[in-house]
Order: C-alpha cells, then sequence, then structure tokens
C-alpha cells in the first residue's frame, strides 16, 4: 500500500485522486459474496457490532481506546493482533515553523492580489510566506502486539463470534476448539490509563500463548521483569527533524495457574486457567515544547497503582466510568430483522431500505468513538481519532482545520459529551500561544493565527503550498468553539479561562482585515477559499484572493460571540464596540450570476462550476445559523444551487457528513436521508464502521452524528425544533439525553412521523422558543405554564432551572 504525504497528495493527484490509491481491498466486507442470511440465536442487543470471522485486514479490526491510548483488535484464532497507539507519539520534535521572510513580502501579496495578479501573489507565497518546512510533522504508531496459541488449528475453529459491545466499551471474541470454549475480553480503561485482556477457557490449564512486539519504529523488546515485556523507542525523523518522544510499552501477565516466563523478546504463558494481560504505554511527551518526561516511570505508574488486578473491579471500573458518558443518551429509530445479520452484512444492505436501527447504531458508535479518543489526559481527535498503523499515515493524521478538526466536534454538544471537548480546548489555547508567534513573525501583528494544519508540535505557519496552506481562519473558527460550549452548558468558568484565547483572535483580525479599495469592505487578504480554485485569467490552478466567503462569514460569528462573551463576562466593552464595528463592514453574503451563493468576493462564475469536495461558503448554512430557510429564503435557494452546482456529493466521507448537515439545516429530509444512505455504504463506511474519505478518516463518523441529530432536533437562531427533518425512513422513534443550545435536555418520541410527546427539563432556565410543528400544550413538574403561540407549531414560555416541562400534542 502506498504511504505518502498531504504535499504528496495535493502535489500530484489534486486530493481527490490521490486518495483512490488506498481504498483497494481495505473496504471488502469479510462476507463479500454471502448472501445476507441471518444467523440462527444470534444476539439481539441493537448495541454491538458483530462478525463471524476474524479480521484480516485494519479496518475489519475492532477500535478501542481511553482518550489516550488505543487499539485495534482482530479478534483471532491460532493467533490474536492488536495494533496499538499512544496519542502523543508524533514524529520529529518542538519546532516552530515560521518564516521571519513572511511579515517583509506580506504588503506586496497583499499588493498583488489588489491588482488581480493571483498567480504572482500565490508564486510568491510559495516561495516566502510558508512554514519551514513545508510540511508538518506526522502521527505515529507505538506496534503491534500479537499472541500466538501454539495449540490452535484455525480451520478447525468452530462457533466462532466477535463483537465490540458500545454499552460497555468492550470488544470480546469467542469460539471452540477442540472441545474447549474460548473467551478474550479487551477495553481500554479510563481510570486505571491501561489496556486490559482478559482470556479464559472452559477446561483448566488450557490457555498457552508467546506474546511479541513488532514495530517500525525505532524500538527494541526486553525484559523488564519476570512478569513484564517492554518495548523501548523513539518516534521517527522526518522532514529534517529528528524524532524526539521517546516511549515505553510495558505489556504485564497475571496467569491463574501455568507458568509465565519472559525471555528473548517474548512473554510466554504455558498451561494456564486464566490470564489478565495489562498493557500500559509512557512517552516523554509533555506538552508541543517539552518532550523530557520520564517515559519508563509513566508507563509503569499505572500498572504500579493497579498491582495484582481483580479483573472484576478493573472492568466495572471501567464499564461505570464509560456509562457515565455514553449511557447519557439513547436513540431509538425503529426496528428491523436485520438485526440478525453480521454488521459487515448490514452496511452492505442499507441503501436498501428497512433498517433503521442500522443508522441508530451508527450514531452510537459515533458517540462511542469520540468519547474513545477524546478525553483528558490527552490529545484531541486527530484525522483518524486516536488510531493509525502507519508511519506515514495520509495528511500525516493531523489536525486539519479548515473543517476535519472541528467537524469531529459537532456531536460533542448535542449528543451530550461536553466532556470531550475538553483535549480540544487544550490545544486551541496552546495554538493561541503558538499562534501569537506567528502572527508577530509572519504578520507583525498582535494576537494570534492558526492557518489550515497543525500537529503535536502545534504549528500554526501557512504549511503544504500557498494554494492549501494561506488561509488564516482557522484559528478564528475554533476559538467559536468556547461559545459554542457555553451556548449548551452555561459554563461561565470555562468561557472566562478562555476567553484570553478569543480575545486573542479577534485582535489579530482587528489589525489585518484590509479594505477592499473596489467596494469598501474589509476583507482577509491573503486568504483563499479552502481548497477550491478561481481563475487568473488564462491560469488554473490560482485560489489565492482577498475576502473569500468562508472567511467573512467566519468573521462574522467571530465578532458577534466575542461581544456576546464581553457582555456575559462584564469587561472589554471597548474592544466589543470595534469588533462590533467591524462585523457591520464586512462583505455582505452575495448571490452569484448562476443564483448560486457566492464564493468569492468576485463573483468567478466558471469557478462556481468546479466540482469539488469542499464547501466553505456554505459555512453560512451549517454549522454557522446566518442562512436558514426562513430567515433568509433566497440565500438558502441560492446555497441549494450551489450544492447543485458543486457537483455528486459521493466523493468524500467528511464531505458526504457536511452535505447532509446542510440538507438537513435546509430542511430537505429527502436529500438528507440521501446522503445519510450514501455515507453509511461499502464505499465510505469500512466493514468496522470507519468511515471512509478514503482512507479512513473519522471525520466523517462525527459528521454523521451531527447529520442525524440535525434531522431529529435543531436548536439554533433563538429556538428548539423537534423533528424539523425527519425523513420518511424513521417513521417512529424516540429519544432521550438529546442537549439544546440554552441548556436543555430533551426526551421525545414519534409515530408516522409526527411528535406523539416531549419532556424538556430546563438545566439553566432560560426562555425556550420552541417548533413542534403541532398544535401543542405545555404543563411542569411544578405547575401551570404560561405560554405563547407565535405562530404555528411554536410555543414560547419562561422556563426555571431543574423544573421539567411536559409537551403534549392535541389530538
Amino acid at each position: 500500500m502506498s504511504e505518502y504525504t498531504r504535499r504528496q497528495v495535493l502535489k500530484t493527484a489534486g486530493a481527490a485522486a490521490g486518495t483512490a490509491v488506498v481504498a483497494g481491498s481495505l473496504t471488502t466486507p469479510l462476507t463479500a459474496g454471502a448472501a445476507p442470511v441471518p444467523v440462527p440465536g444470534s444476539d439481539t442487543n441493537p448495541l454491538k457490532l458483530w462478525y463471524t470471522q476474524p479480521a484480516t485486514e485494519w479496518l475489519q479490526a475492532l477500535a478501542i481506546g481511553n482518550g489516550r491510548l488505543g487499539a485495534m483488535v482482530y479478534g483471532g484464532t491460532a493467533t490474536e493482533q492488536l495494533q496499538l497507539n499512544e496519542d502523543s507519539i508524533w514524529a520529529g520534535g518542538p519546532h516552530q515553523y515560521d518564516d521571519p521572510i513572511g511579515k517583509d513580502v506580506l504588503p506586496e501579496i497583499r499588493r498583488l492580489i489588489a491588482e488581480e495578479k493571483y498567480l504572482d501573489a500565490q508564486n510568491l507565497a510559495d516561495e516566502h510566506f510558508m512554514g519551514r518546512p513545508t510540511e508538518q510533522m506526522q502521527y505515529q504508531p507505538v506496534g503491534y502486539l500479537s499472541l500466538a496459541f501454539p495449540g490452535i488449528d484455525a480451520t478447525a475453529v468452530t462457533a466462532y463470534r466477535r463483537e465490540l459491545d458500545l454499552t460497555t466499551a468492550i470488544t470480546s471474541v469467542s469460539y471452540e476448539h477442540a472441545g474447549v470454549r474460548y473467551t478474550r475480553e479487551v477495553f481500554v480503561s479510563h481510570p486505571a490509563q491501561v489496556l486490559v485482556m482478559r482470556l479464559t477457557a472452559s477446561e483448566r490449564g488450557a490457555l498457552t500463548f508467546d506474546a511479541t512486539y513488532s514495530t517500525e519504529q525505532a524500538a527494541t523488546p526486553a525484559a523488564y521483569d519476570k512478569q513484564t515485556l517492554a518495548l523501548n523507542g523513539v518516534s521517527g525523523d522526518a522532514e529534517g527533524l529528528t524524532g524526539s518522544v521517546k516511549f515505553c510499552a510495558l505489556l504485564r501477565a497475571f496467569a491463574e495457574g501455568g507458568s509465565t516466563t519472559v525471555a528473548d523478546g517474548k512473554l510466554s504463558v504455558a498451561g494456564a486457567d486464566q490470564v489478565t494481560l495489562l498493557f500500559s504505554v509512557g512517552t516523554s511527551y509533555r506538552n508541543y515544547l517539552d518532550v523530557s518526561a520520564d517515559q519508563v516511570a509513566r508507563a509503569v505508574a499505572p500498572l504500579a497503582a493497579i498491582g495484582r488486578p481483580a479483573y472484576g473491579a478493573l472492568r466495572h471500573q471501567h464499564v461505570e466510568d464509560y456509562q457515565r458518558l455514553f449511557g447519557r443518551l439513547d436513540l431509538d429509530l425503529g426496528t428491523s430483522d436485520s438485526i440478525a445479520l453480521p454488521t459487515d452484512q448490514r452496511i452492505t444492505a442499507f441503501r436498501n431500505g428497512g433498517d433503521p436501527q442500522l443508522a441508530a447504531l451508527y450514531y452510537q458508535f459515533g458517540r462511542y468513538l469520540l468519547i474513545s479518543c477524546s478525553r483528558t489526559p490527552g490529545q484531541p481527535a486527530n484525522l483518524q481519532g486516536i488510531w493509525s498503523y502507519k508511519m506515514l499515515p495520509e495528511w500525516q493524521s493531523k489536525f486539519t482545520l479548515n473543517i476535519n478538526a472541528e467537524m469531529n466536534y459537532w456531536p460533542a454538544g448535542p449528543a451530550n459529551l461536553a466532556e470531550c471537548w475538553d483535549p480540544m480546548f487544550q490545544m486551541i489555547s496552546e495554538l493561541s500561544e503558538s499562534g501569537a508567534r506567528t502572527a508577530a513573525t509572519m504578520y507583525d501583528a498582535p494576537g494570534w493565527v492558526a492557518h489550515h494544519n497543525t500537529d503535536g508540535w502545534r504549528g500554526t505557519a501557512p504549511v503544504d503550498f500557498a494554494y492549501y496552506g494561506v488561509w488564516p481562519t482557522g484559528g478564528a473558527w475554533l476559538s467559536l468553539l468556547f461559545w459554542e460550549r457555553y451556548e449548551y452548558t452555561g459554563d461561565k468558568e470555562m468561557l472566562r479561562k478562555y476567553y484570553p484565547v478569543l480575545r486573542g483572535s479577534v485582535e489579530f483580525f482587528l489589525d489585518q482585515l484590509q479594505t477592499d479599495a473596489k467596494t469598501g469592505w474589509l476583507v482577509t487578504s491573503p486568504s483563499h477559499s479552502p481548497e477550491v480554485k478561481h481563475h487568473d485569467y488564462d491560469n488554473e490552478g490560482v485560489s489565492i484572493c482577498a475576502g473569500p466567503t468562508m472567511d467573512t462569514e467566519i468573521l462574522h460569528d467571530l465578532f458577534k460571540v466575542f461581544g456576546q462573551a464581553t457582555a456575559v463576562l462584564g469587561v472589554d466593552g471597548g474592544l466589543a464596540a470595534a469588533a462590533a464595528d467591524a462585523r457591520s463592514k464586512l462583505a455582505p453574503l452575495q448571490i452569484g450570476y448562476l443564483g448560486q451563493l457566492q464564493e468569492w468576493l468576485i463573483d468567478w462564475e466558471e469557478a462556481a462550476l468546479e466540482t469539488s469536495r469542499h464547501v466553505s461558503h456554505l459555512w453560512a448554512v451549517f454549522p454557522s445559523d446566518q442562512v436558514t430557510p426562513r430567515s433568509t429564503p433566497e440565500l438558502a435557494d441560492a446555497a441549494r444551487k450551489s450544492l447543485e452546482l458543486r457537483g455528486p456529493a459521493v466523493t468524500a466521507g467528511w464531505s458526504l457528513a457536511w452535505k447532509l448537515n446542510l440538507r438537513a439545516r435546509l430542511l430537505e429530509p429527502d436529500n438528507a436521508y440521501k446522503h445519510l444512505t450514501q455515507l453509511l455504504a461499502p464505499g465510505r463506511t469500512a466493514p468496522n464502521m470507519f468511515d471512509l474519505h478514503p482512507p479512513f478518516q473519522i471525520d466523517g463518523n462525527f459528521g454523521g452524528v451531527s447529520g442525524l441529530t440535525e434531522m431529529i432536533m435543531q436548536s439554533h437562531s433563538g429556538e428548539v425544533a423537534l423533528l424539523p427533518c425527519l425523513p420518511t425512513a424513521f417513521p417512529t422513534g424516540s429519544v432521550q439525553g438529546l442537549r439544546a443550545r440554552g441548556g436543555f435536555d430533551l426526551e421525545f418520541s414519534w409515530s408516522d412521523g409526527k411528535l406523539t410527546k416531549a419532556k424538556i427539563r430546563s438545566l439553566l432556565g432560560n426562555r425556550l422558543r420552541l417548533r413542534t410543528g403541532a398544535l401543542v400544550d405545555v404543563k411542569s413538574s411544578i405547575g401551570p405554564v404560561a405560554f405563547a403561540r407565535p405562530e404555528d407549531g411554536v410555543v414560547e414560555f419562561r422556563t426555571r432551572r431543574g423544573v421539567d416541562y411536559f409537551i403534549e400534542v392535541r389530538p
């Protein structure tokens, strides 16, 4: 399989063609060619992924994680394999990417753009306004842990089953061989910060295996003690930077019966009744500036804290901790007989309809993934969450800020997982430090800036090529997440903590916005509409410009929420006034010659006909709410036209997910569901339910969760809407535990596509404007409720904190 960097992909394939080389056999269902015949006596737990064969490829293996540690479990019989990750293992080391020449050439780049000499401006930016090196560092794996069972003949195995139970975050495998029933359970404990594997057999003394490491890292196995096998290594070199993240992996065995030895690079267990394996990883990575931690001490600490494990207690502690997050939300979209089929077969058949439970499973799997790859301690979810087996993964498995990293967190608020924002917020805070140096060095500006990518070393300078990298609004989009979380939780202390980061982004743009000579509007320059070209007269492949629509939309919201934040916190009234004044001078949203929402300051209609997976100029529709069918119907129609002009929506999993959310916001249930069926299909969903760009990118999973939420509930523009875009494929269902902006916990059900009842708990005591599409009455747990009907299908009333409100549909 080819390995390539983002720069190579973008240079040689325009991104889209380059991704095709990795699809291949990795997307093949385990049961390809087999008829979808239900398995007699199969488990009917609707929240299990399950299979009748071991995984033979990475995209068939099952993902587990605790936010920091991750593993892909293959579920083999004669040999078990776990591919392992720890989220702070990055190639290279602490590094500042900023080019000090940048601020010297910036005025000339701006002059060339103003004179519409776009190719000259882009070439100059390529030469002197890029990060050094132009490639950032890649996320890297620990390696593999393999268990070889010498007494097992894989061809003689019967009654095989492997599964991932989303209710417990435990993956298991069971099978029979020579009259013995073998079982394994594997999970990664967040409280204990270790991976745990429990091996059992139906006969005493039946467990014998050798455990070994393999890795492409510069690492060597060695005995740590009589029951512990170590792997000591260091991350790889890249782009002239020496790998500096030292790591130590420790595998410790606790066997009941039999014997355990560690020698010759392997851990061996012979004749045991039951075995518990604990796996721990420590690294030297403290933060993006410091790699001086003692990796061995960090690896040993959780093992020492556990001592001799009581498996039942470890398991209970893990499940209890996990369910505290996962158990907050329950979704029922209807039942089907397809639950009796293995998961890979259900994915293949989903487009045919009749399996609403798979959509609910997909939704909850996305929530499971966010819990598993974004918790403190740990890094935020990268392009692949925490799961990557390559030394040089596609696009370096970084944090791509022009859509993908933000999409990873679209479910955090509505899917009731606010704590999962914490690692992202920590990274944004660190980016504001690194980005302040970029702002000063390359723009001679106050505040901070981040462009379209960052890595473990918090690079904030433009990278790749000017065509892709000179986009200064990544940090602004990230800064909006603080206010988003406040809207869901009302957490004023969180807002106060991160307010300086929000303020710094505002300061940068107030200093750097340029006045367009032709219109007088304030615009960003240089910038581009992410990864979409326009035309410089006869020249192709030019993206650089001033004032792309996406930038205007992001800054419109940045200046707006900054004013709201200053009011909540009672600070910086003068700066808020300056931001409001700048907001009033931003370019308005425009409708272009072809009836589309205009993507640039200039109506380059030829460029509007370019097909692309990016729909950046529709940011105002989603995740923002500047354009809605009710408040701005003409602009909503223009957004629909843009989607039509952009071309078929099947070019990338994450793009499908974004378009799913856009169609839901545009109140198009049939089109939204069509995108869901395209997303949840073998070409875009792997057998293990990972999203495929292709290759695997986790953003599509999270975007899919968000899109399903937007079908059944929306909270924006000052109101909460129930069933705003419900497709006919989900005629009956219920949900409990959704969260809405304003601090509302929602429980409601529907039948024949219509709301039947709802209960809403007010967490913050805010006023509620509720759109139900039905004639309803309102009661509460403390007595009668005075409510208004400002329009058909809408009620509005004051709420009290902690009180339940009951929405009753009139017959």
